[in-house]
């Protein structure tokens, strides 16, 4: 596997044949603005009209972190990088919420959470290790009758979550300081961040969202030797 990072990027790639880079995505990017952003490099600096690049998982614009980035052949190798655990850090907001479970909409549903006390937030977040089924936020990228279920939200449309078994594998780095908890934890494929925040909030009896997220690692890889964007696009050209 001919791996992209801070190691190697001035090392000769043949990025047709086929690489997987690193990339510490910024919050404010999307993972397809990533992709885009590549692909367009790629391109320009390989002067070639066409090459393939994809990535092995979505993560929400407003998180930040490890995002895997598979370009010519090794594209076909997606499917087999789909199902590693991811390891998460984060923060939760306990007392309102959003319609989108994170700080892209307005806070609403405002509440005291004064008496809620940090072995209460540790047993709420640790309580959900293991198997369990999950409701998926009503804005994310899941189809909706060939549509992204956060188009038809964001039209006003009603749609009705989906419900799906997870994992969580282990759960750490709990600590709280009212209103905002901080955990540390690695899931399986499918898990959604933001639902997992809405979920704990439900089991302390207050309304709750993703503060704040970033994904430390995917599989064996980690975000400490991943490369921003800027890296890459300014160093690219010597690496091939």
């Amino acid at each position: 596997m001919v791996i992209v990072d801070k190691d190697n990027i001035s090392t000769p790639i043949d990025y047709p044949g086929g690489a997987v880079i690193l990339i510490d995505k910024s919050s404010g990017w999307t993972s397809f603005d990533v992709v885009n952003k590549i692909r367009f490099s790629l391109r320009k600096a390989l002067e070639i009209k066409k090459i393939k690049v994809g990535h092995n998982g979505t993560l929400d614009p407003l998180a930040d972190g490890l995002v895997m980035i598979f370009t010519g052949k090794y594209t076909k190798l997606i499917p087999q990088y789909m199902d590693q655990r991811k390891i998460y850090s984060g923060r939760i907001k306990l007392g309102c919420t959003t319609a989108t479970l994170d700080r892209e909409a307005e806070e609403s549903q405002f509440c005291d959470t004064s008496t809620i006390t940090h072995s209460e937030v540790h047993e709420a977040i640790t309580g959900f290790t293991g198997r369990y089924f999950q409701k998926t936020p009503v804005f994310s990228a899941l189809k909706v009758n060939g549509k992204r279920s956060y188009e038809l939200a964001r039209k006003g449309i009603d749609v009705e979550p989906k419900v799906r078994e997870v994992t969580v594998h282990s759960v750490s780095d709990i600590s709280f300081e009212n209103p905002i908890a901080n955990f540390k934890l690695v899931c399986s494929k499918g898990f959604y961040v933001r639902s997992f925040a809405r979920d704990v909030g439900h089991k302390l009896g207050v309304p709750a969202y993703l503060y704040a997220l970033r994904r430390e690692g995917i599989g064996d890889y980690s975000v400490h030797n991943a490369l921003k964007i800027e890296e890459f696009i300014q160093q690219f050209t010597v690496a091939r």
